[in-house]
């Protein structure tokens, strides 16, 4: 008998979709996310209103999930984002995506997917392009708890932040990932991010919130301070280390640690994270951006 998860293989083709880039689809994104930057509705550096770099944060799972997810869903995790951002673009901007499993490997317990999926304009340029790593359980541990609150407790502290004094502390951004938030950012339709009866059901004791939310937070930090050297030029590799469960505040933070010259301008290299009241990280990261 065929391997259902045979069929996920590096090379899969999983399809195109097409969006107006209007300000009904800015509107959805501002109310689902809270990101709220005066340049998506109002005048910016390039005359009127910009797309948010990550209008298309969640893309990956448009695509069907059974052409990329393996099929034991059971305690199944992202664990890490990618992004690079080529593009600022105008609202009204046509825009169209296509996806590509690129890579599959082992870590530790979890068989790991990856799926990239390109963004382009209405000139088939690309704009930006995106990676997202989800893992799946090896063993199915069914009825368990795969990561509990008191798991995550007992994890070993994470490494310190390098030493030296950052050359610059970017002000951070708070949110708070409550149910309503969590509904309207991964609903209509009830899931694991959103219900805690649904979260339950795959091995989880509360609501996940979903991973890409807070990716969201740390690029409207990164906005905030670099404007069109974020939208146009921006790139960040985030791993997901720690679960933010519904109704918990997380803040987006970063510094600067390096500034390196590109050509005739300057890149700012930084570490990123966004972190729970109690200090606990849930993402830890880099990123860079463009300082124009």
């Amino acid at each position: 008998m065929t391997n259902p998860s045979d069929s996920v293989y590096v090379g899969k083709y999983v399809g195109r979709h097409e969006y107006p880039g209007d300000a009904a689809m800015v509107a959805q994104y501002i109310a689902a996310t809270g990101d709220d930057h005066p340049w998506y509705t109002g005048p910016s550096p390039l005359g009127g209103p910009l797309l948010p770099a990550l209008l298309l944060h969640s893309e990956q799972y448009t695509f069907r999930l059974r052409d990329w997810y393996l099929p034991k869903l059971y305690g199944n995790l992202h664990i890490r984002q990618e992004w690079e951002l080529f593009r600022a673009l105008p609202v009204g901007t046509p825009l169209w995506t296509h996806g590509m499993v690129v890579d599959r490997y082992i870590r530790k317990d979890r068989d790991v997917v990856v799926l990239e999926f390109s963004i382009f304009d209405g000139e088939n340029v690309m704009a930006a392009r995106g990676r997202c790593h989800q893992s799946f359980l090896l063993d199915v541990p069914e009825g368990q708890e795969v990561v509990g609150r008191e798991q995550a407790q007992r994890r070993p502290p994470r490494a310190a932040e390098p030493e030296g004094e950052p050359l610059e502390v970017l002000d951070p951004v708070r949110h708070v990932a409550d149910l309503d938030r969590c509904m309207a950012f991964s609903g209509p339709k009830r899931n694991y991010h959103n219900d805690p009866e649904e979260a339950r059901k795959l091995g989880f004791p509360d609501v996940v919130v979903q991973g890409t939310l807070s990716t969201v937070w740390i690029s409207e930090l990164l906005t905030k301070r670099f404007g069109l050297g974020w939208l146009a030029g921006g790139r960040m590799s985030l791993n997901l280390v720690n679960v933010l469960w519904g109704g918990e505040a997380v803040t987006a933070r970063g510094v600067v640690r390096a500034v390196t010259p590109e050509g005739a301008r300057q890149r700012a290299h930084l570490d990123v994270w966004t972190e729970k009241d109690d200090g606990t990280k849930t993402i830890a990261g880099t990123a860079s951006a463009l300082l124009v």
